[in-house]
């Protein structure tokens, strides 16, 4: 049985007073009780502050990306072992807003994901579609593409240190979302595919996230669904009682 898994991504939000409050909201929200999975993602200048906040409780620390090179000459970057070295477990690659707003290619977050594992990080891939590509029907030929791209040159022995995110781009931020139905035809293709790279026992127990207007409305229903395994959460992860109520959700 798949444990659920919700991981709030705070994005270019929090000073270090809020980043701080919010921790400590959610970890006192959580406590010790680890039914749920349960991951924070802080901008980088705060990773420590949230470190230090969440120690003792179940929930873990992420950070929203990386370089892929342990150290360097390359200004303004944020290696694995630095994201290691700051407490981190988990960092979230090949988001939209990074694939569309800033073009990373699926070869480069490919580099990225070889390099959080290789420093021992936990990965969430984010895949998914633009409203046009669903339009045309070409969602699973987006989310095959993503995914050979994403995660080539692995093997199932990576498995358990890997979570994919299904995050349709036409539903961050939004204020829409995908139906539960059309959640659980994407992750179900994504298990599916991840099956036919890496073999059924793999695909199994890969937590499948869905990502994109999460809130606590709507968090049961689509975490209802078979193969949607958790939530990668943006805007409501900024609230702790939307957090945590998500969380909830999950234990239904």
């Amino acid at each position: 049985m798949r444990k659920k898994f919700v991981a709030g991504n705070w994005k270019m939000f929090t000073t270090a007073a809020s980043a701080r409050e919010l921790a400590k909201a959610v970890a006192a929200g959580v406590g010790k009780d680890d039914r749920v999975q349960v991951a924070v993602c802080p901008p980088f200048p705060y990773l420590t502050v949230v470190a230090n906040v969440i120690a003792g409780s179940a929930v873990q620390l992420g950070a929203q990306n990386l370089y892929p090179a342990k150290e360097g000459a390359f200004t303004g970057e944020v290696s694995p072992t630095m994201l290691v070295d700051a407490g981190c477990r988990y960092v979230i690659l090949g988001h939209s807003e990074r694939r569309h707003k800033l073009g990373e290619t699926d070869a480069f977050i490919n580099q990225k994901v070889h390099a959080a594992l290789a420093a021992g990080l936990s990965v969430i891939l984010c895949v998914g579609e633009t409203l046009e590509e669903r339009r045309q029907d070409h969602t699973e030929t987006v989310l095959a593409t993503q995914l050979r791209g994403g995660l080539a040159g692995l093997t199932g022995e990576v498995s358990p240190r890997l979570v994919v995110a299904y995050e349709p781009v036409w539903a961050i931020g939004t204020g829409q979302n995908a139906s539960a139905d059309q959640a659980q035809q994407a992750h179900a293709f994504i298990r599916r595919q991840i099956a036919q790279q890496f073999g059924e026992e793999p695909a199994r127990s890969l937590p499948i996230q869905y990502g994109g207007s999460v809130k606590p409305d709507n968090a049961a229903l689509l975490m209802h669904e078979p193969d949607v395994d958790g939530a990668l959460v943006g805007g409501a992860s900024l609230q702790a009682q939307q957090f945590l109520a998500i969380v909830e959700a999950a234990l239904s």
